[in-house]
C-alpha cells in the first residue's frame, strides 16, 4: 500500500510503498483510510521532539495519529490510529471510534479531532467552564484557536478575549464569537495594559494558553495581586508555540487565586478520554455538520506528501490529506 514514511526522524514524510497492516487482536481493526489531517502533534513525533515519540525504527515508520476511514461494512468512521494513519489502510482501536453523521464530509471531519481534543478537554476538563465566564484565549489565530473561540461560545463563555500576532485573523475570530482582541504584535507595555484594562472592567475566569513563552509572561503579571482578595482565574496550558520554558514569580503564585494547569496527551484521565469519544466528538461533529462550528480546512494528495508536510497554510486552516 501507499503510505507517508518517516526513515529519519527530522526528514519530511516519503510517498512510498509499505506492508499492510493486519489486525492482531478483537479490540483492532482495519480501516481504509480516506482522510488524515497534518497537526502539530504529528509534527512532532515525526520530528522526534514531543514527548510521546518513540525510538526511531530503521524500517521506517507511518506518520499519523488518527483519521477518517471506511469500515468493510461501509460505515464511515473517526478514529484513533494503532498503526499510523497516513496511508491507504490503517489498524485502528475499536473502542476510540466515533462513527460520523451525514452531512460532514472526510476532510472537514479529519481536520476537527485533535483541536477539538486541544480545546473542549481543556476548558470543560481542567478549567471547568461555568455559563457567563471570560475567557482568554492565548495564540487564537491558529487552527485550533478558531475552534477553541467557536467551542468556548458554545459552552457559555459570556466574554471571549483572543490574542495573537496575525492581526486579520484575530479580526476575523470576532465572526467567530471572539468579543475582544489583542495584538501581540505591540509592544509589552501596550499589551499588559490592554490585558489589564480587560481583566479589570471583566475578571479573567479561564486561560486557554497555545502560546506559553514570553506572552504567558505578560498574561500572568496581570493577574498579580497586592495582597487583597482577588479574582480565582484557571490557567491551561495546552501548546507551547512561542516556547517551553518562562520565568514565573513566586509573588504571583502567592498573591493571587490562581490555579495553573496543564491539558495534553498523559493529563487526562482514561474517564476524560471516553467522554471525548462517548459525547465530545459526537456533538462536535454534528455541529459541524449543521455547520453552526465553522472549520477552515485546505487539501493535499497523499502523492505530495513530502512538498507540503512543512507548507505553510494561510489563515489557520487545518491541512487534510486526502487518500
Amino acid at each position: 500500500m501507499k503510505a507517508a514514511v518517516v526513515y529519519k526522524k527530522g526528514e519530511s514524510p516519503k510517498y512510498a510503498d509499505f506492508q499492510e497492516p493486519v489486525v492482531s487482536n478483537e479490540n483492532e481493526v482495519l480501516v481504509s483510510v480516506k482522510a488524515v489531517a497534518i497537526t502539530n502533534l504529528d509534527k512532532g513525533i515525526a520530528s522526534g521532539k514531543h514527548y510521546s515519540s518513540e525510538e526511531e525504527d530503521q524500517n521506517g515508520f507511518i506518520v499519523g495519529s488518527d483519521g477518517i476511514g471506511v469500515l468493510e461494512n461501509g460505515t464511515r468512521v473517526y478514529a484513533r490510529g494503532i498503526s499510523g494513519t497516513i496511508a491507504e489502510k490503517a489498524i485502528v482501536e475499536k473502542n476510540r471510534m466515533v462513527a460520523l453523521p451525514d452531512g460532514i464530509d472526510d476532510a472537514t471531519a479529519a481536520a476537527m479531532p485533535n483541536a477539538v481534543a486541544g480545546s473542549a478537554m481543556a476548558l470543560r476538563f481542567r478549567a471547568g467552564i461555568q455559563q457567563g465566564e471570560t475567557v482568554l484565549i492565548n495564540g487564537a489565530t491558529g487552527f485550533t484557536g478558531q475552534i477553541a473561540v467557536q467551542i468556548a461560545k458554545y459552552y457559555g463563555a459570556k466574554n471571549i478575549i483572543v490574542t495573537g500576532r496575525n492581526e486579520k485573523a484575530l479580526e476575523n475570530l470576532l465572526a467567530l464569537g471572539a468579543d475582544e482582541i489583542v495584538s501581540l504584535k505591540q509592544n509589552d507595555e501596550s499589551i499588559v495594559s490592554q490585558l489589564r484594562e480587560i481583566h479589570k472592567a471583566t475578571p479573567i475566569d479561564i486561560v486557554i494558553d497555545y502560546l506559553w513563552g514570553h506572552s504567558a509572561e505578560l498574561i500572568l503579571s496581570i493577574l498579580k495581586g497586592n495582597g487583597n482578595f482577588t479574582h480565582k482565574t484557571r490557567y491551561v496550558s495546552v501548546g507551547s508555540m512561542s516556547g517551553d520554558t518562562i520565568q514565573l514569580s513566586a509573588q504571583i503564585l502567592r498573591s493571587v487565586d490562581l490555579q495553573l494547569s496543564g491539558s495534553g496527551l498523559g493529563s487526562w484521565t482514561k474517564e476524560e478520554v471516553k467522554l471525548l469519544f462517548l459525547e465530545i466528538l459526537p456533538e462536535m461533529f454534528h455541529l459541524a455538520s449543521k455547520n453552526i462550528l465553522k472549520v477552515n480546512i485546505e487539501t493535499v494528495r497523499l502523492s505530495d506528501i513530502e512538498n507540503m508536510w512543512n507548507a505553510e497554510v494561510s489563515d489557520g486552516k487545518r491541512l487534510v490529506v486526502v487518500i
